[in-house]
């Protein structure tokens, strides 16, 4: 009897290795996408759809407690947020969006989607959902549009957490003059280019699969268009100063959290941040050592665990 069990145990091994083996040489797309759904578990979070305005938005919703949207940056997509979902789950309601033209959710290559229709789309998304108030967070160009929006809608956030934010004054740096140079670091051919661009975001190499690169490099190039465009919109001032331009107009309490060592959106942003709030009822600011610019993935227990305390404090 132990024999056989022994034999079948063999055979269920051997069976998934050559499932995963083959996936992996072949479809390394849904072993991706496993994992995603995996760590959505691990957060408890459900992915729900909703059409709102142009965009059919996907999010993921869960946790109990005050609300918390986030928002995900340039290129990015929802899974971005789960590492820091998970820590802030059992504390908070979560609502965390796909932005309309990236992830899962719709894109209408005829539309704007500058910094302004971004936020109109999320004024959209907020009344469908019904929401009333909560606490905004927007990370890079997630932050802009997070910005923007609580501009002009501050009856529904009740405060605002800025993540290495798009949008800010700040000195230049070889991103910026790369930039300026008409170079977009952010589309790439091949697994040498993937890890030039991730380079720019992250304080240390990111070390994935090869196969797993290969569906990356395939996603970039499917949607290279669509990031040739809106990341040339971004270099218009009314882009690059979006926030900057708005700071006077904040007057709930708001949270600068950058990475000290940002070699894309430069820390003396988060100066410009501080001295431009005028009118916010209260003004915080975190520094992040050891990551660059995606704190969320590199940092994670740590920048939940200062988004927690603003967003309980206020």
């Amino acid at each position: 009897m132990l024999l056989r069990r022994l034999k079948f145990l063999a055979w269920l091994v051997a069976l998934l290795v050559i499932v995963l083996g083959g996936s992996y040489l072949f479809a390394p797309q849904w072993l991706l996408q496993a994992n995603i759904k995996r760590e959505a578990m691990a957060a408890h979070l459900e992915t729900h759809s909703v059409q709102a305005g142009d965009t059919r938005w996907v999010y993921d919703e869960g946790g109990e407690g005050p609300t918390i949207v986030l928002l995900h940056g340039f290129a990015a997509d929802r899974s971005v947020w789960l590492k820091v979902a998970r820590e802030l789950t059992p504390h908070f309601h979560l609502i965390i969006p796909d932005l309309p033209g990236w992830g899962d959710s719709s894109r209408d290559s005829a539309a704007s989607y500058t910094v302004e229709s971004q936020a109109a789309r999320l004024d959209s998304f907020v009344d469908t959902l019904g929401l009333q108030r909560f606490v905004l967070v927007g990370h890079s160009m997630g932050g802009a549009i997070a910005a923007v929006y609580a501009s002009e809608h501050p009856e529904h956030v009740a405060s605002l957490a800025l993540v290495d934010a798009f949008g800010l004054k700040g000195k230049q740096n070889a991103f910026d003059r790369e930039v300026l140079a008409g170079r977009n670091p952010f589309v790439y051919d091949d697994r040498a280019g993937f890890e030039r661009a991730t380079s720019l975001a992250f304080e240390q190499p990111l070390d994935l699969p090869g196969r797993f690169v290969d569906v990356m490099v395939k996603r970039n190039r499917r949607d290279r268009a669509f990031i040739e465009r809106n990341f040339n919109a971004l270099r218009d001032p009314s882009e690059y100063l979006a926030v900057q331009n708005r700071l006077g107009q904040l007057g709930m309490p708001v949270l600068g959290l950058w990475c000290h060592d940002d070699r894309i959106v430069d820390i003396s942003a988060l100066d410009s941040l501080r001295n431009g709030l005028s009118a916010s009822s209260a003004i915080s600011s975190s520094t992040i050592n050891g990551c660059n610019h995606m704190p969320m993935l590199e940092k994670p227990e740590q920048t939940a665990q200062i988004l927690t305390g603003f967003a309980l404090s206020h």
